[in-house]
């Protein structure tokens, strides 16, 4: 994945980061594809460019999924329940990921990008038990990916919000639990995908003032 010759494949192309890394991904050059429950989120995405394969994770097999990333060079998994109810929790944080990670090895594609929470998010609140759930089960996830033979990365942003981007991180193993805009982590992992020196790492993400690019660049070991 040198250059703009990047492909990959988003597994939340039409959420709130995923669209913006569709965007982001896009302005740099590369292709980009995406899995949507709707035909019609296809024809929307095929408007500017982005293919698109109809299906849902919670009921797609892995045998299913493997031959929608085609021969992309790294997938992103950008969705979830966001602590919503714990079947649904199940199915896309835990199943659903344990899916990309079997259809992928049937692939051939080592490279994944995993967008989790950090740990203590919201501690400081009085949390319902689905979200507290939904903590659980990222952080098990987490566990998961890391103990498999993947290229993997694992992303744990601070809260997010939907106001313009800084531009400026700060980025690390260990980082406090503030807030963070979608678009600033949209561009942290378009900064990783194009930066295969960072491999088999936790980051967290929060606001800072380190510049995206440079933030990416300390990370590499």
């Amino acid at each position: 994945m040198k250059g703009l010759d990047v492909d990959v494949f988003i597994i939340g192309v039409t959420g709130g980061v995923g669209r913006l890394l569709t965007q982001e991904l896009r302005g740099r050059g590369a292709s980009v594809r995406g899995l949507v429950r709707r035909p019609g989120q296809r024809a929307d995405l095929a408007a500017s460019g982005v293919d698109a394969v109809v299906g849902d994770l919670t009921t797609l097999s892995q045998e299913d999924l493997a031959p929608a990333f085609g021969s992309v060079d790294a997938v992103v998994f950008a969705t979830g329940s966001n602590g919503g109810s714990r079947a649904v929790t199940d199915a896309l944080d835990a199943d659903g990921l344990r899916k990309t990670v079997g259809a992928m090895r049937l692939a051939g594609i080592d490279r994944l990008l995993h967008v989790s929470v950090m740990p203590e998010a919201w501690r400081e609140r009085g949390l319902d038990a689905e979200t507290e759930y939904y903590f659980a089960v990222k952080k098990e996830a987490d566990i998961f990916l890391s103990h498999s033979d993947l290229d993997w990365v694992i992303l744990r942003p601070a809260m997010l919000h939907d106001r313009d981007g800084l531009g400026r991180v700060s980025l690390g193993p260990a980082e406090r639990h503030e807030e963070i805009a979608r678009a600033d982590v949209a561009s942290v992992l378009a900064g990783l995908l194009y930066e295969h020196r960072i491999g088999r790492q936790v980051l967290e993400l929060n606001q800072g003032t380190t510049p995206v690019a440079a933030a990416i660049a300390a990370n590499v070991r």
